[in-house]
């Protein structure tokens, strides 16, 4: 196709990109009904289930930049869902921990995400999804191929 003809149909990125926002919208929802939203899952899950020593750590996990996980930290803290405590080793750095409040907090949350994966997976058969998930891979190895080239 020359590059200045338009595919048919509305472009896949803008209706990925749509589709994108409506369910991370519909899903940030789904968990704020159990006090929580897509960072709050996150941290505590991965507090919860990886072995991450520092808040660094943990920001590289997330991909969530430094000053952004620091303010979401912030507010863990205060609402007593996680701790910082001083580095074993170069007390400059902290460690987290999820205390008692951060473990139910995430179970109450996770079964919050296992509701809306329901919900999201309603009326598709395992061969749709498995499709569904190996599209989604092909079109992120595309984008990604083209990142490699540029």
């Amino acid at each position: 196709m020359p590059p200045d003809e338009r595919p048919p149909g509305r472009p896949i990125g803008l209706q990925l990109a749509l589709t994108a926002k409506t369910i991370s919208m519909a899903f940030n929802a789904a968990l704020q009904t159990q006090g929580g939203s897509v960072p709050v899952w996150l941290i505590l899950n991965a507090l919860t289930h990886e072995r991450l020593a520092t808040q660094v750590d943990l920001a590289r996990a997330l991909g969530i930049e430094g000053p952004t996980l620091t303010r979401h930290l912030d507010r863990l803290e205060r609402t007593g869902l996680v701790q910082r405590l001083p580095g074993d080793v170069d007390r400059r750095t902290q460690r987290l921990e999820i205390t008692a409040s951060g473990v139910a907090a995430q179970e109450r949350i996770r079964g919050a995400v296992v509701q809306f994966d329901r919900r999201l997976r309603s009326g598709l058969s395992d061969d749709e999804l498995e499709r569904l998930r190996s599209l989604l891979a092909r079109l992120v190895a595309n984008v990604s191929a083209e990142d490699r080239d540029a």
